[in-house]
């Protein structure tokens, strides 16, 4: 069986490039490290040295302001030197190659590549050309992989429902397109929470679904019935060729939520979204700024869970 390309010659975390095929043990570890991570945002100097003497460098294909501030604050907090680059402006613009952006990085000394790119499998990609020192963390590529969104997402989920081996979890809306879905997924299967839902319509359903472990629903209303978590998805319109819905009035009249919707769930049930929202066609302004929301303190773990990916594979190095 062919080695993990995420691991290292010891098993090891090395790159952080999609949650598919890492253990349970290896998640957990992520999870336990974040915790210790979140007070440090509350200290008056918000700083541990974890990451001093080391360079981080954000490299941006594709432009997500909420996932490169989080990611600058994580390495920062660490200590580290962090360098922002949004390449669709300037390199690629001129004609340079990913791995002639990557290897220019290289020779500055970076220690460390967050890469997010609009084409599936391209952290991959420079994960294999990189040297045996540096790390890369996949911060979303395509309709494939978010692994920190899917971690900080399932971070989130422990804090307000820690027992997570009890668990009913629906995921709502545009599966076709959404790389966060799909991590969560993996997450949330791997780690034993025994029911996860998705609801949309079919036009908005990757072929094979079913095969993820998950239950398909079409109706939201009686996929809602009785869960813990509602997880709202982005309707990724720039990702969409074709007719695939109807409207975005009928899109919310069916798939949106409402307080009449989440009702339907468990009384103490909490409310996501990885962002940015569409209000009024996938969440109802009233659910997504009411009492049982999270969709802001996701934004404040995400800084934990990231800071703990880079300490971890900082930690690693062969």
């Amino acid at each position: 069986m062919p080695q993990n390309p995420q691991l290292n010659k010891n098993g090891e975390l090395q790159h952080l490039l999609s949650i598919e095929g890492l253990s349970k043990d290896i998640l957990r570890h992520i999870l336990d490290t974040a915790e210790s991570f979140t007070g440090v945002s509350e200290r008056e100097v918000k700083k541990v040295p974890l990451l001093r003497g080391k360079t981080v460098c954000n490299i941006f294909f594709e432009n997500s302001t909420r996932t490169r501030t989080t990611f600058e604050i994580a390495a920062k907090r660490l200590s580290a030197d962090v360098v922002s680059l949004n390449v669709n402006s300037s390199s690629q613009s001129k004609g340079e190659t990913i791995l002639d952006t990557v290897d220019n990085l290289t020779a500055m000394h970076a220690d460390m590549f967050v890469v997010r790119h609009s084409q599936s499998g391209a952290a991959h990609f420079i994960a294999r050309h990189v040297a045996p020192h540096i790390h890369v963390i996949n911060a979303g590529d395509g309709r494939h992989a978010h692994p920190t969104q899917g971690l900080l997402d399932v971070f989130t989920i422990r804090r307000y429902k820690p027992d997570m081996h009890n668990l009913r979890i629906a995921i709502v809306g545009d599966l076709l397109h959404s790389r966060v879905a799909r991590s969560e997924i993996h997450a949330l299967t791997t780690l034993g929470v025994p029911e996860v839902r998705v609801i949309a319509p079919k036009t908005l359903l990757p072929e094979c679904v079913d095969r993820m472990g998950v239950q398909v629903y079409h109706d939201m209303r009686e996929g809602l019935k009785g869960v813990d978590v509602v997880m709202m998805l982005r309707l990724q319109n720039e990702r969409m060729s074709g007719a695939l819905l109807s409207s975005a009035q009928e899109y919310f009249k069916c798939y949106g939520l409402t307080q009449e919707k989440l009702a339907l769930a468990k009384p103490d049930a909490i409310v996501m979204h990885p962002g940015p929202m569409n209000r009024g066609v996938e969440i109802d302004s009233a659910v997504a700024d009411g009492t049982q929301s999270v969709i802001l303190p996701q934004v404040t773990y995400g800084i934990a869970v990231r800071m703990a990916v880079m300490s971890i594979l900082a930690g690693n190095t062969e």
